[in-house]
């Protein structure tokens, strides 16, 4: 299997070097970039399959370079924070990143943070693959082009997002909660916080409104235990 691109991304070259040296012992092909700006360039030439980024970068901060890489790319996002409260506050801001890690870490654990995700991804696209594509009223699922559209309209989504959706989609009318959807969309090894599933289900509503404001959202909320789709059933 081909190795997978990683781009890491922080300030200061220490950490950026250790980081490195970590993914180089395990095979990775690792690009560096130490300030926002560089790291857009370099994730639009190289395609990274997944991006390490420290939320605080000169010029263009880690949150706004995560929004425009998810506008432009499907890429993977760990994202590092200086403090444990700075999760909150990226949380509260819808970032979407797939992953959080708090400073010091460990560079085993980041490691092993990675490996989930990529793990977890290639073994999600495998199962999409011999999954059938999903039809509801003007919203149409495809599992194997990983695409979605309303109306019509392509809908954009992060490969998180759409694993999500897809995992709710199956089963109309089943109440997941967070732990489920934790266990069945980020998987087993994930370590982050279940507000996660907040975030990602926030973004997917916004994404998937028709503009018919009349409309109930395709995934709703059971209070006090989790999430819904509720497909063409209004």
């Amino acid at each position: 299997m081909e190795a997978a691109t990683i781009l890491v991304v922080d300030d200061e070259q220490p950490i950026v070097d250790l980081v490195a040296s970590y993914l180089d012992a395990e095979g990775f092909v690792v690009h560096r970039a130490f300030d926002g700006v560089s790291a857009l360039s370099l994730a639009r030439a190289v395609r990274p399959d997944l991006v390490i980024l420290d939320v605080m970068l000169p010029g263009v901060d880690g949150v706004e370079v995560c929004r425009r890489l998810h506008q432009e790319t499907s890429v993977y996002v760990l994202m590092l924070t200086a403090r444990t409260d700075e999760v909150d506050k990226l949380i509260g801001l819808s970032v979407g990143a797939d992953d959080y890690l708090t400073k010091p870490f460990s560079p085993r654990e980041l490691v092993a943070r990675v490996k989930a995700i990529l793990r977890r991804s290639r073994t999600q696209q495998e199962k999409m693959v011999e999954r059938p594509a999903l039809q509801f009223g003007s919203l149409s699922i495809d599992p194997e082009r990983r695409e979605v559209k309303r109306r019509g309209v392509m809908v954009e989504l992060t490969p998180r997002e759409f694993d999500l959706l897809y995992a709710l989609a199956s089963y109309p009318g089943r109440v997941f909660t967070r732990d489920e959807l934790l266990q069945r969309v980020w998987g087993p090894d994930f370590a982050g916080i279940d507000r996660v599933v907040d975030v990602h289900v926030g973004t997917l509503r916004r994404k998937l409104e028709d503009g018919t404001q009349a409309d109930l959202p395709l995934v709703q909320t059971v209070r006090g235990v989790g999430y819904k789709f509720v497909g063409g059933q209004r």
